[in-house]
């Protein structure tokens, strides 16, 4: 196990460990993001939805699980990369930011990630903490007025649409990022990736973003 601790320890391994930790959660984010437009069907239909997590509670917790160890994951190893690339080369790191080999959403990966972790805090201490410890989480919980309750709170939806701007940017990054991590980089894919990471960040930000409008706007 030396040779693979020693390669994970590498700038290349940290590389692919951030790459493939990323992939995965973006299939959790496409997948949560299926779940959440039952929200637009009404209360019935996002009521079933929930209820049939629940009917798989055990399945959900190893889920949550594995989901909180590719996050630490990820959180930790790019903070690392983040700090070895300030240290090993700080004033050319500085330079760089406005290079023709950067752009504004590889630049503030740092910074959109540092939000996006703050939006998680928040995120779990009111619908994942509501969903699985409120009073009475039976077959007859409310869990769609819970949602429209919490969204009809206008600074908290402020936020939640904000951070989902912030989502999108760290996205269109990632996406394309990742295939070059894995060494799919050509002339001739590589521009097709990258329209294919802009459109899934669009979708992902403005799908997640529309939730609270709706309910602002008065929707149920």
């Amino acid at each position: 196990m030396g040779w693979f601790t020693k390669f994970i320890e590498s700038s290349l391994g940290k590389k692919l460990v951030m790459a493939l930790t990323g992939v995965l959660l973006m299939l959790f984010l496409t997948v949560h993001f299926i779940g959440n437009m039952f929200l637009y069907f009404g209360p019935a239909a996002f009521q079933k939805y929930v209820e049939t997590l629940e009917a798989v509670k055990p399945l959900v917790r190893v889920v949550e699980v594995l989901l909180a160890l590719l996050f630490i994951s990820h959180i930790f190893t790019g903070v690392r990369l983040w700090l070895l690339s300030k240290k090993s080369n700080p004033k050319k790191y500085a330079v760089n930011a406005s290079s023709e080999n950067s752009n504004i959403f590889s630049r503030s990966m740092a910074i959109t990630g540092s939000v996006i972790f703050i939006f998680l805090i928040i995120h779990l201490s009111t619908f994942w903490a509501g969903f699985n410890f409120a009073k009475h989480p039976n077959t007859g919980f409310p869990f769609y007025e819970m949602v429209a309750e919490w969204f009809s709170n206008i600074y908290y939806s402020l936020f939640y649409i904000i951070a989902m701007g912030f989502l999108g940017f760290h996205l269109n990054h990632a996406f394309q990022s990742a295939f070059q991590t894995f060494g799919i980089n050509h002339k001739k894919y590589t521009p097709f990736i990258k329209k294919i990471g802009t459109v899934y960040a669009i979708i992902m930000a403005l799908g997640f973003a529309s939730i609270p409008i709706y309910f602002l706007l008065g929707g149920r």
